[in-house]
């Protein structure tokens, strides 16, 4: 498993490919997703989401290697993938969502206009 992950590493840093391995679909021996994850370790940056469960995102000690893990809202995994990237697509925003917040944001600064000058 890590050389399929330097290999997809070399790929993301010499043609910018994005990979993503499905880690739950792996059949695992005991003790074999522990060593893994010991082998990436933990790098600086990790991000909690919260919809419709939780999700833990964290690059490991490999600068773009990130594993991402999906918990349904009963806290049972529903994914687990690394995926070789700059930026995970889970941390991206959407364009609808920008939109949304570029139109909360006029609206709340029309509010305040609107309140300052009563």
């Amino acid at each position: 498993m890590l050389h399929e992950i330097a290999h997809a590493l070399r790929l993301l840093r010499l043609e910018g490919t994005t990979t993503t391995l499905d880690l739950s679909a792996i059949p695992f021996g005991p003790g074999d997703e522990r060593l893994l994850l010991e082998c990436l370790g933990r790098g600086e940056v990790s991000a909690k989401l919260e919809a419709l469960g939780d999700s833990h995102i964290w690059e490991s000690d490999y600068p773009g290697v990130w594993v991402i893990e999906h918990r349904n809202s009963c806290g049972e995994r529903i994914a687990f993938q690394v995926e070789i990237t700059r930026l995970p697509s889970i941390l991206e925003t959407r364009l609808e969502d920008i939109e949304e917040g570029l139109l909360a944001l006029q609206r709340a600064l029309a509010n305040l206009q609107t309140d300052e000058s009563v």
